[in-house]
Order: structure tokens, then sequence, then C-alpha cells
């Protein structure tokens, strides 16, 4: 008997120690589950950071490059594959079928980075008498516009001919340039003047010393012998950049690319390759990265002319950008070559004119003339003394400077805009047209603030006159400008200072507040760019250099022509800020809007719909959501592995208005406890209970009293995203998830629009404890969303959270704190997941906000001091 009893005895065991085996295989296999789906929470959560980012980009007024679009979509589908990887190792790769979903959106994104090329081969050369404004993609715009000037117009132009992208494009291919340049261009960001130096010096360089293709330089040297027998004789030339973009509506480049001046045959090629090398200048890069234009998308044509020996030359705007004369003509004018205008190093004469009304000269500032540029007589330009006794004559007489005027608005009248014209004046009093290209006028001119006509009282007046090269109002320290290792050295915010304004100095314009010159005037090429980039600029202003200590902090009131001590806070209150990006219509911003569309937009919004499945996602956005959800399925859905879920997943009954199922990893629910469901008397996981303390607290009594203009923003914003239609009877719609042990628990919950996650860990040492909390959603318009998170963000600042907010998202965390305190943060967390819901029905105006901020408040504090 006791034999038989033994033997049943040890079979019990045998049967006990099997299932313990059991248990904890399916335990083991339970836990690897929940680490890959934390991993891919993990994951979720940087994704989504990154989208964030990205959007923020996009709306923002930081200045980005194709390199930061490169940089982000790399980190995003590398997470996005590994959550696919995770998913596929919590299902036993159920979900394989999502790689190739992957690899399709993935590839229509690099499809929208792909530069635009042009593919077809024509011809290296085109006479300037075959040159018209659709001829840009070939010729350039520069040389397009002035072809089209010569031969729809009917203008003096200088003959000549034009060395076509398709040469650049060759030249480059055949001496196995442009690989290399792409791999150089792979690290330049903007705000990184030592690598753009570095990086700029290594491309020239292999540029000039490249062979040039033969069938480039037979072309060319063609080209010229034609243009020799149509002149009579051996004619001097003028080489001159002709970009693809440049001379565009709000990209002049002005200055940033290289033009070669009087160059005889000897030196024609190499004249060529210097010109096409200063694509690589460091103003050019750093004008291209700041302006959002792309390097691939950027070829170099060259418009070689027949060079003048002009009596007077200089630049004539048809309007006036700095908004002092609207609508009348500004010339500026210097004997000689027009060199001096475009690179300020003299001041020219000004002639401003009533060109649209009386056509009189209403302003003439005539300059003192001490040298001016002229043709050397072996090859370049150099400066010339001019002659004692005329160096107060002008250099256009009255009856000149309005014939260009009336010149200017028959440009202005035919190409649609107002023009940025170079012309030179022959001997004989012929004009001829050297440039015509689009004149950046602000859209709004108080835009730049008004400043104070009268003279600011209680600041020192330091300095006070020259030209407002570009309005507006800034401060900051004083830097001056003498040698190129300056750019490199140019602190964010500084005002520069400068003798003369080289195009170079443009480089640093994206970190200057304000810039100020004792040369140079209103058409001269830096003061152009400094009004594409919005910097005040002051020009002309003799003795400024020496006048400005470097360090001192000033305030630069360009409008008004003033330069004041310290910081004058009633001159930029006036200031207008900027409110959109100021890569706004770039190439590299439509590329991230093209990009963005296929990343950030939420399609799959209804777990329950036909429609979710792995085929209908056309978004990176679509993918993580249908691998978040898919992940929660595999890890509480009963149907996917019914061994799991009858052991761990269990439902919890509650009387909150919310759907919540619980899967204990080890000690969360009384141990003797039986059955499919709970009550929160069977959980004892401390963190789950203070949270549902929260949640419990104060009963929710539905959305605040209905705001008109709130529920109509958000029907409006509910029916434009599609990731807000939210159904209410989704069967799994209002599903909430939480796993837990005694000192831990991870809880997921969505109510209504909103989404969030809590995580903490409660034990005796301090040090061990945390607890974090993310948010994000919620319906109606951007400017309701940001202030129910600033809500959110105050309430938790309040009791002590550390806060970050980006766009609709925000994250908040309590670290190394005893476990009481982590307690009371859980408990106003409960309290927030509830009591968000449909609040933004009635954030109709800041004060509302506020108030329903302090009830909050008022509420949570009557809740924690009750714990304590």
């Amino acid at each position: 008997m006791f034999g038989w009893m033994g033997f049943l005895r040890k079979g019990r065991e045998k049967r006990l120690e099997e299932a313990r085996k059991a248990h904890e295989r399916v335990r083991a296999a339970f836990t690897q589950r929940y680490l890959n789906f934390k991993t891919l929470l993990s994951l979720n959560d940087q994704v989504l950071e990154i989208i964030n980012d990205m959007e923020r980009t996009l709306n923002g007024r930081e200045r980005f490059s194709l390199v930061y679009i490169r940089s982000r979509l790399t980190a995003l589908s590398v997470h996005l594959f590994k959550i696919i990887q995770s998913l596929n190792a919590i299902s036993g790769n159920r979900h394989q079928g999502l790689v190739p979903v992957f690899e399709r959106i993935r590839k229509e994104i690099e499809e929208e980075l792909e530069p635009k090329k042009n593919v077809e081969k024509k011809a290296f050369i085109l006479p300037m008498s075959e040159v018209y404004r659709e001829s840009s993609l070939e010729a350039g715009n520069k040389m397009a516009n002035l072809g089209e000037v010569r031969n729809r117009l009917g203008l003096a132009v200088p003959d000549g001919f034009v060395i076509t992208t398709s040469a650049y494009a060759y030249f480059l291919e055949k001496a196995l340039l442009q690989e290399e340049i792409n791999r150089l261009f792979q690290l330049l960001e903007p705000g990184d003047p030592v690598r753009i130096h570095e990086t700029s010096a290594e491309i020239q360089k292999r540029i000039i010393n490249a062979p040039l293709p033969k069938e480039v330089e037979e072309a060319i040297l063609s080209a010229y012998e034609d243009l020799c027998r149509r002149a009579g004789r051996e004619v001097r030339v003028s080489l001159r950049s002709s970009a693809l973009g440049e001379d565009a509506q709000e990209a002049s480049f002005a200055g940033q690319y290289r033009s070669v001046l009087n160059v005889g045959r000897d030196f024609l090629l190499l004249s060529y390759k210097e010109v096409a090398a200063s694509k690589y200048s460091v103003p050019a890069i750093s004008y291209r990265l700041n302006k959002g234009f792309p390097d691939e998308e950027v070829l170099m044509a060259v418009g070689c002319l027949v060079m003048v020996e002009p009596e007077a030359a200089g630049v004539m705007y048809s309007d006036d950008p700095a908004g002092g004369f609207p609508g009348a003509v500004i010339i500026n004018a210097v004997p000689g070559l027009g060199k001096a205008v475009v690179d300020g190093s003299l001041l020219p004469d000004l002639f401003v004119i009533e060109a649209r009304g009386t056509g009189r000269i209403v302003i003439k500032e005539i300059r003192e003339k001490t040298k001016k540029f002229v043709c050397h007589s072996d090859d370049g330009v150099c400066l010339e003394d001019f002659p004692e006794g005329r160096t107060a004559t002008p250099a256009i007489r009255d009856d000149q400077a309005q014939t260009l005027a009336d010149l200017a608005l028959r440009l202005e009248q035919h190409f649609g805009s107002p023009q940025d014209i170079e012309w030179a004046v022959e001997p004989g009093g012929k004009v001829l047209i050297l440039q015509s290209r689009p004149l950046w006028i602000p859209k709004d001119p108080s835009h730049y603030g008004t400043g104070a006509e009268e003279v600011e009282q209680g600041y020192p007046l330091l300095l006070e006159g020259g030209v407002t090269a570009s309005p507006g109002v800034a401060c900051g320290p004083v830097l001056r400008l003498e040698k190129t290792v300056d750019v490199l050295n140019f602190p964010k915010g500084a005002v520069a200072v400068a003798r003369t304004p080289l195009p170079l100095w443009a480089a640093l314009l994206d970190r200057a507040s304000a810039l100020v010159t004792e040369q140079g005037g209103l058409t001269g090429h830096l003061a152009a760019v400094a009004r594409e980039f919005k910097v005040p600029a002051l020009m002309g202003l003799s003795g400024a250099y020496q006048a400005l200590p470097v360090g001192e902090v000033i305030t630069v009131d360009a409008t008004h022509r003033r330069i004041y001590a310290g910081r004058v806070e009633s001159l930029l209150s006036r200031q207008n800020g900027e409110t959109e990006s100021p890569m706004k219509g770039s190439p590299v911003y439509r590329i991230l809007e093209r990009v963005l569309k296929k990343v950030a937009p939420l399609n799959l919004t209804d777990p329950e719909s036909e429609d979710f499945r792995p085929e209908r996602c056309s978004t990176f956005h679509d993918l993580i959501r249908y691998a978040h959800e898919m992940a929660l399925r595999e890890l509480f859905d009963p149907d996917k592995d019914p061994v799991l879920s009858e052991k761990f997943a269990k439902k919890l009954v509650s009387d909150l208005p919310m759907e919540w199922w619980v899967i204990d990893l080890e000690g969360g629910i009384r141990p003797d406890h039986q059955g499919a469901t709970l009550r929160l008397e069977d959980i004892v996981s401390k963190p789950l209970l203070a949270l549902w303390a929260g949640l419990a607290a104060v009963p929710w009594q539905g959305p605040p009293p209905l705001d008109t203009r709130g529920f109509l923003s958000i029907l409006a914003e509910s029916t434009m995203d599609p990731s807000l239609n939210y159904r209410q009877d989704s069967k799994r719609g209002a599903k909430n998830y939480a796993l837990i042990s005694e000192n831990f628990c991870h809880v997921s919950t969505r109510l209504g629009f909103h989404f969030s996650t809590v995580e903490a860990y409660l034990g005796e040492q301090a040090a061990e404890n945390y607890l974090w909390f993310y948010f994000k959603g919620g319906a109606a318009d951007r400017i309701r969303k940001e202030r129910r998170i600033r809500l959110i963000q105050g309430v938790l600042e309040r009791f002590h959270f550390w806060v970050q907010v980006k766009g609709d998202m925000l994250s908040a965390r309590l670290e190394r704190q005893e476990k009481e305190v982590l307690e009371r943060g859980l408990k106003v967390l409960g309290y927030l997941i509830l009591h968000t819901r449909q609040l933004d029905m009635v954030l109709s105006d800041p004060i509302k906000t506020d108030q329903e901020q302090e009830k909050m408040v008022v509420q949570l504090e009557r809740l924690v001091s009750l714990s304590r």
C-alpha cells in the first residue's frame, strides 16, 4: 500500500514539476515578448520624435540642408526597420509582409530626394543671338535674361556667346570630379564655416587643375574666333557666371560667383575654369546652403562677352528695395568700370528719379572721386588715379540718368517685376545693358520696423549717416572684419563692421545681426544679399570701422541711419518678428515638403476597418501605427496565443469610462486570484494603484460647456486630418493596456483623440526609482493643441516634473525620488489622463486655458495632500 502511495506521490510531484517547468517556459516566452515590445515602444517614440522634428524644421526659423533631410530619413529608416523586426520577434514572424511595404515607401522617398538632372546633352556653345529667356537650362538665368534683353527687347548688349551647362557637366564627368564633389558635400551644413572653407579650397583646386575635355576646349576657342571675326579684330572678353538658379527672385546669388574681366585668348580657358570653380567659393557654398539649393541642381554656364571700356558704369534699381522712395528709380554711377559699384570698393554717385511721374531727379549726391577702375593694357583691370580738377564731376549727366531711368522701367515692364540692372555708357554716349535680374522687394516693408524718426533719447548716439542698404533695427556686440579668418570666427548675433563690403562677407550673414561698412551703397552685391537675408545694413558710413570698438554692444537703426550705444529696447520692440521659415520656397524646402508627405500623414486610423492592413500603408507613419497596433494585439489578444493570454492577459472591471487589459509580469496581482477578469482589489502593483487613485479621485463630468468655435475647429481638424477620425464605437479603439509587477507598471491609454504612456518603477532605493510620461494627440487647430499641451506642461511643472514639449508631443519625468514622491506624481498623471479628454473644445483663449489650469491645480493639490 505504501508502495502505491509513494508511486502516486512521485507521479503527482512529477506532474507538478512538469507544470512548473511549462509555466516557466510560458513566462520566459512572454518575458521575451515583453522585452521586444519595450524595444518596439522605445523605437516608436524615437521615430515619432524624428517626424516631429522634421515638421518643426519645415515650419521653424532654422535653416537646413539636404544633409539634414538625408540624416533624418536614414535614422527613420533604421528605426522603422528595427520596429518591424521587433514585431516579428513578438509574433513569430507573422508580419514579414511589412518588409516589402517598408521598401516600397522607402524607395518612393528616395525618388523625392533625387536631384533633377539635365540628362540630354546639348551644344557646348550658344551664340548670344540665339539666347532667350527660355534658354535658362542651358545658358543659366543671367545670360538667358541678357539674351532676352538683346533679342526680344532690342536693347544694346555686348556681343558674345555662352559656354553652356552641358559643357560644364561634361567637363566634370570627364574629369571624374562630380563623385568626389558629392562625397565632400555629404557632411556640409549651414553654420559650419571651418568645414565649408576646407571643402571650398579642395574642390576649387581640383577643378582648376583638371584638364578640359578636348571637345569643350575646341568649342570655346572656335566660338571666340567667330566673335573676333564679327568684331573685325581680336577682342578681349569678360567671363561672367550664369549658374542655374542665379539671378532668381529672392535668390540673386549677387557677387557669390566670380567674373573675370578683360581676358585675352591666352587666358580664356583658364579663366573659364576659374569662373566654373567659383561655384564652390566660400560665399557661394554658404549662400546655397542657407538658401536651400542642393549642389547637384546648380550647374554653371559662363557668359563670354566683348569687354566694354566705358566712360561710366553702374547699377540701377527700377524700384527702391529699402522703402525710402517707393516707385523711384535708384541709380549708382562711377566713372570707368562698374566693378567699384558692385563690390562696394568706391562710393558711387547717387541719383533718385521719379521715373513714373514727373521724371525729375529728386536726389542727386555726387561723391568726390579719386580713383576709377579701367582695363589694364595686359589682361585684367586696375585702379587708376582720377584726373585732378575733375574729382567733383558727376559720373553721368542728368539727361543720361533720365535715359537710364526710362530703360529701367522698360525692363521692369517686360520682365513683369522690379529689376536690378547693370549698365555701361560708352564714350560716344551709347548705353549698354550688362545684366537685368529680378530685384527682391519685401512683400511687407513693415517687417523692417519703423525705427524712430527722432533721435532716441537716453542712449548715446555713436554715429549717424551713410546709406540704408537693408532697412531694420538690430543689436549685438561689434566684431570687425578684416581677414578671411574673421568669417570663420564670427559669432552668431554679432554686428559685422568692415571697411569695404566685400562679397566674401556674405558667408556670415546667416550669423550677423547687422552689417555696417565704410564703403558701398544700396546697389552693391553685399547689400542685395543682406536684404535677402533680412539683415539690417548701413553702408557708406565714414569712420565706422574705428569708431565702433570691438565687443561693445550697439543698436543699429539702419532705417534711419543711426547707431546707438547699448541695447535700445524701444527700437527693437518695434520690429515685426518673422513668422515663416526663411527657407520657404527654396528647392530644399520643397524637397522636405514632398518627403514629409511620404513620412508624416497618418491614414491608417481605425484598427477595425478592412483597410487596416499592410498594403494600405502609404507613409512611414502608417507603418508605425500598424506595427504598434499589431504588437498590442500579439501581446494581449487571446486569439493570437491562447496559452499565453489565458495565463497572463486579464480584463480589469471598473467604473471608469475605459476598457482595461492587464498582464502580470510578476507579483502585480494577488497570488490567490483565479479567473479571466480582475477587480481593483485584486491588484497589488504599487505604481498602478497610485495611477488609479488619480484616475478615480475626481469623477469625470464630461466635457466642459461647449464653445462653438472650439467645436467647429475640432470638426475642421478631424476632416482635414484622417488621423483624428476616432470612432467611439470601435471595439478596439477604447482599449487601454497595463503590464505590471509589484513595483513596476507600463500603461498605454487612449481616450478620445489622446494617446498617453506611463512607465514607473517604485522601489525602496530612491536612486532606482523613475516615472516617465508621454502624451500626444488632440483634435482642434494648432493653436488649441498648443494651449492644451502648455496647460498640461504648466500643471506638471507645478508638481516638479521635468517637462519637454515638441509640437503636440509632451514628455515628462520624475527620477531618483522616494517612492512616496513618485506615488503622488502618478496620481497627478492619472488625473490628467482622464481630465484632459475633450478639453481642447473650450480652449478658445489664453484666459480660459489659465482658468482651467488653476482649477486642475487646486483639485490636484487637494488630492496629493491627502496622501501625505
